[in-house]
């Protein structure tokens, strides 16, 4: 089913991929293999992960057999998720006994939620850091070094990694992701991450931008930033001064904007926006995630504004009835998401919308899922991220709810909506044949060096032949000729 991985942020068939850098300075003689599985913000923080030990001389590779330090970064949304992680554990242990001095750690999500737990449970594994503890991960290391278990869970309210420049891992130069913000505040009763990411806290705008600045220096031509509720993001430019290198300015004590706009209250998401797309017109911004009850008409007619913010937006329904949504704690009913959507059509008309939802929450009724299927008949996602109910240790669904939803029952309401979102997918699609779309070449197509890949401003994956005229981290314009559910398919036009 190719229509649930067309967007990167999500791309399933990154979980588990190995990170590699290119050895810069001086080494330690040791080598680092970290892992990643779930969502964005994962990868993002390995990156954070590879950079600090980067500067203590950790050389990555690729082969975790070659490896003195295992890192497998991981994820607690599905229990799915946290099984793949404990069978590549196994995986880990030949090479273990090969190399007895091996370093196994297991960071992220998943080690926030289990701690020290994980220590009993996995005997392999030495090091268990949660995602506000990874500046202490070369102290842990020399823990294990010298004999002991080390274990670091800490969360923080200030903890942003604000002053790390994250090395690029594995990056084709031309795409970065970039953090803006750390935590959930939110408290959906079916998540954990409020409770192994702690606090909702907001980044350094002035940092944000001058990162932003940095890779497009470098010829990286698209960002996009993340968190798990950008929408809700607030910064205060009077915390803290600008660092120097930001496109932003002070004239005569007073923090402006590029655009020239006053900075002395709190930078919200869409000023955020506003500023990291003025770094230039040639660097496209996309984000994820926004929340429905946050999402403002001001962040909306900003991504209108400018051509270089894409027109693209990831919001989660999970539910559409009024009744699920209140259980799951999301703060927002079926009508208050349709008016959003309406907003959304309104003030970007070309806006392509893409959604999660879950089937068989708890005391969910055949009629109340039928909601969420005339929700998708009303909006007509573009994409979506379609999952059954999957009870997390801790939540407050778990402590709350019976998971009292069948499992074959919460499999058919989960093949409905699938099968609804593949008629929705290719209908979207299909509507762009004929259309000129502005692609960024992000390199070669996975089934043929004769075709190049990139993403339309809408974010649908686009093939077309390749052209000795360009190449890849430049933009074309592609007319569309065919379609396939998540692809689209041409050829270049001037």
């Amino acid at each position: 089913m190719d229509l649930l991985i067309p967007d990167k942020v999500h791309d399933e068939s990154r979980q588990g991929e190995a990170f590699v850098l290119e050895p810069v300075g001086k080494h330690n003689g040791r080598k680092l293999y970290i892992e990643s599985y779930g969502c964005a913000m994962n990868f993002s923080d390995s990156e954070i992960v590879a950079s600090i030990l980067a500067e203590k001389g950790f050389e990555t590779t690729s082969d975790f057999n070659n490896a003195d330090v295992i890192f497998i970064n991981t994820c607690s949304i599905r229990e799915n998720a946290e099984v793949r992680v404990r069978n590549r554990l196994k995986e880990f242990a030949g090479a273990k006994f090969r190399n007895p001095g091996m370093v196994i750690g297991v960071l992220g999500c998943m080690a926030e939620r289990l701690k020290a737990k994980f220590l009993e449970e996995e005997k392999l594994v030495d090091v268990v850091v949660g995602p506000d503890a990874y500046r202490d991960l070369p102290n842990l290391i020399e823990q294990v070094d010298s004999g002991q278990k080390a274990v670091n869970v800490l969360l923080s309210r200030e903890e942003t990694y604000a002053d790390i420049s994250p090395v690029r891992l594995n990056s084709n130069g031309i795409n970065a992701f970039v953090s803006i913000m750390r935590g959930c505040d939110n408290m959906c009763s079916f998540c954990v991450v409020p409770f192994t990411r702690g606090r909702e806290r907001s980044r350094d705008a002035y940092s944000v931008v001058a990162e932003c600045k940095d890779l497009f220096d470098k010829g990286y031509r698209e960002v996009t930033l993340l968190g798990q509720n950008v929408d809700s993001y607030k910064w205060s430019p009077t915390q803290q001064p600008s660092p120097e290198g930001s496109v932003l300015e002070t004239k005569a004590d007073q923090k402006v904007s590029p655009a020239g706009g006053d900075l002395e209250g709190a930078v919200n998401f869409a000023n955020l926006l506003e500023m990291v797309a003025l770094v230039s017109p040639e660097l496209r911004v996309r984000f994820s995630t926004s929340h429905p009850k946050d999402i403002t008409d001001e962040v909306l007619y900003t991504i209108a504004k400018y051509d270089n913010i894409c027109n693209y937006i990831h919001l989660p329904v999970q539910s559409g009835n009024s009744r699920i949504l209140d259980i799951m704690n999301r703060t927002y009913d079926r009508e208050w998401y349709m008016n959003r959507i309406d907003a959304i059509r309104r003030i970007i008309p070309n806006c392509a919308i893409s959604t999660d939802i879950i089937t068989g929450f708890c005391t969910e009724t055949n009629e109340e899922h039928n909601d969420s299927v005339t929700m998708m008949d009303y909006v007509k996602y573009d994409f979506a991220y379609m999952f059954k109910y999957s009870e997390r240790p801790g939540t407050l669904a778990a402590k709350r709810y019976e998971d009292d939803i069948p499992e074959e029952v919460k499999q058919r309401r989960l093949s409905q909506i699938v099968a609804k979102q593949q008629e929705y997918s290719f209908y979207r699609m299909q509507a762009r044949i004929g259309k000129i779309e502005k692609v960024l070449i992000e390199g070669f197509s996975k089934k043929s060096d004769k075709d190049y890949c990139g993403r339309s401003d809408q974010n649908a994956m686009v093939i077309f032949p390749v052209s000795e005229a360009y190449k890849p981290g430049q933009y074309v314009n592609v007319v569309v000729e065919r379609t396939t559910s998540a692809t689209l398919i041409g050829r270049i036009v001037d």
